[in-house]
């Protein structure tokens, strides 16, 4: 498998099941092992997303975003340049989950602190020349930084999705699986939290593992990471990412 070189710009694009792009990311690349591809953006980074949904955006009109589902049904959208805004971000994503994990940090004083954790449901990672492809199935979940609070996230969207045929039933049990799945992981890691008093990251379970973002210099020569995950992730909460 080809690997991306830590640094090196790479693009995430969401691709729906005719071929076309529905939105496209550009991010750099933090880490790049078995266990997970790593990438980061701050505010700024170029991006394409789909017109309407940056309409629903710039209005501050989240129904928009439903005329958006609808025009993917069709199969008749159009794109329009964007930035990244207000976070940076740090990205996990393992290439057979159908997730990804997500922290957003904030500026807080001389640096930066976590504001979120953000679990995406997608496609797994199908990788390209220039990045990878994946497939945003509209449902998230919001997770505090302590990992002591969750909440679902565009359940409504998802329906609708369901109901447009957007999301086929092989989708949606791949999706139930995945909920199921990071919601356990949730429990442990905030276990493991409170007791230990510390804000760490989110266990990805057995042969998962993650670089930090101060890895960017040395991931290569570090490799797997797993034994270094609750001290990584501790130190992204701290510190934020390193773009």
């Amino acid at each position: 498998m080809h690997r991306f070189e830590t640094g090196q710009t790479v693009v995430r694009r969401d691709v729906h099941r005719s071929g076309r792009v529905w939105s496209e990311q550009a991010l750099r690349v933090v880490a790049d092992t078995d266990e997970a591809l790593v990438t980061a953006c701050a505010p700024g980074a170029e991006a394409r997303w789909p017109a309407l949904y940056a309409k629903a955006r710039d209005d501050g009109d989240r129904s928009v975003r439903t005329e958006a589902f609808d025009a993917m049904a069709t199969g008749a959208w159009e794109l329009a340049a964007a930035v990244w805004q207000e976070t940076d971000l740090l990205l996990w994503k393992p290439p057979a989950a159908w997730f990804s994990i997500n922290a957003f940090f904030v500026p807080d004083g001389a640096g930066r602190r976590l504001r979120n954790w953000y679990v995406n449901f997608e496609h797994p990672t199908r990788r390209t020349e220039a990045g990878f492809d994946t497939f945003d199935l509209a449902v998230d979940l919001l997770i505090d930084p302590d990992l002591t609070g969750w909440e679902w996230k565009d359940e409504d969207e998802y329906v609708h999705v369901r109901r447009l045929g957007i999301v086929s039933d092989t989708e949606h049990q791949a999706v139930d699986d995945a909920r199921t799945q990071v919601l356990a992981m949730i429990t442990d890691r905030a276990r493991d939290i409170r007791s230990r008093g510390a804000v760490g990251g989110l266990a990805m379970g057995a042969g998962l593992a993650y670089a930090a973002p101060s890895a960017a210099r040395s991931g290569r020569e570090e490799g797997r990471t797993g034994g270094r995950l609750n001290r990584c992730l501790d130190g992204c909460a701290r510190r934020g990412p390193q773009v």
